[in-house]
């Protein structure tokens, strides 16, 4: 050991290995907070993704013809749109009035967004979005 000058060899001696003992107490808590950030920015994610669909599916039921197929077309754009996104099925449910004498056409998307589960935390997270479209009335008539 080099003597520094100043400090003598039992007061020099005491720091070793400090910085290894902060590294491993620091190590997992920053780890940790990187998945906790990757979590929200999941459920962030989720809830653009779910505003989106929600858009997609109304005006997919927007442009069709009849109350039935609107409805169909409505869950298909939803269902690819949050492929990759949800856990299980996504719901699609029709909120305005009948298709025939309405002026828009609105729909209710939920599903379980991925995000805190991957922390392991067992904490459903429901997310719904709701949008409505103009119906085309050029469309409805032909």
């Amino acid at each position: 050991m080099v003597p520094v000058p100043g400090i003598r060899g039992a007061e020099q001696g005491a720091d070793r290995g400090i910085s290894t003992v902060e590294v491993v107490i620091l190590a997992p808590v920053m780890i940790l907070f990187i998945l906790v950030l990757v979590a929200f920015g999941q459920l962030v994610d989720g809830r653009g993704a779910l505003d989106g669909a929600a858009r997609d599916a109304a005006r997919a039921g927007s442009i069709q013809k009849d109350g039935g197929t609107a409805l169909a077309e409505a869950k298909k754009a939803a269902a690819a749109d949050l492929a990759d996104v949800c856990i299980g099925p996504v719901s699609v449910n029709q909120t305005s009035g009948p298709y025939a004498t309405a002026k828009f056409f609105t729909v209710e998307v939920s599903c379980e967004v991925r995000g805190l589960g991957m922390l392991g935390l067992n904490i459903r997270t429901t997310m719904d979005a709701k949008f409505s479209s103009p119906i085309d009335p050029l469309r409805r008539s032909t």
